[in-house]
């Protein structure tokens, strides 16, 4: 199966929404759907673009596909955030130095 862009995934509101919707409980593609003002084949479309990237998965049960938030799409998405927060943290930890420098002087 071919992985989707994570960034491209969360750059929709729409599918960010989702994504905080899943947060609060599992749902079904249908119950997903009345939250948002599209028809529901546009809604699958955004279901199969955060699956393909990592953030749901989805689950046949009975006659329906039920959502839920996955851990690998974050993970990726944290691990590079972390490489800017390592970034950051450089920066000020040299500010913080050449701080302390001036103030002995």
């Amino acid at each position: 199966m071919q992985q989707a862009d994570i960034f491209q995934a969360i750059a929709d509101p729409g599918r960010r929404y989702m994504l905080q919707l899943l947060s609060k409980e599992r749902m079904s593609i249908n119950a997903l759907a009345e939250h948002f003002d599209m028809s529901r084949p546009a809604v699958s479309k955004h279901i199969k673009l955060l699956s393909l990237a990592g953030f749901i998965a989805i689950e046949d049960i009975g006659r329906e596909r039920h959502c839920t938030l996955n851990k690998e799409g974050f993970d990726e998405l944290q691990s590079w955030i972390d490489e800017y927060d390592k970034f950051w943290a450089g920066k000020l930890k040299k500010l913080d130095e050449l701080m302390d420098k001036r103030a002995k002087r």
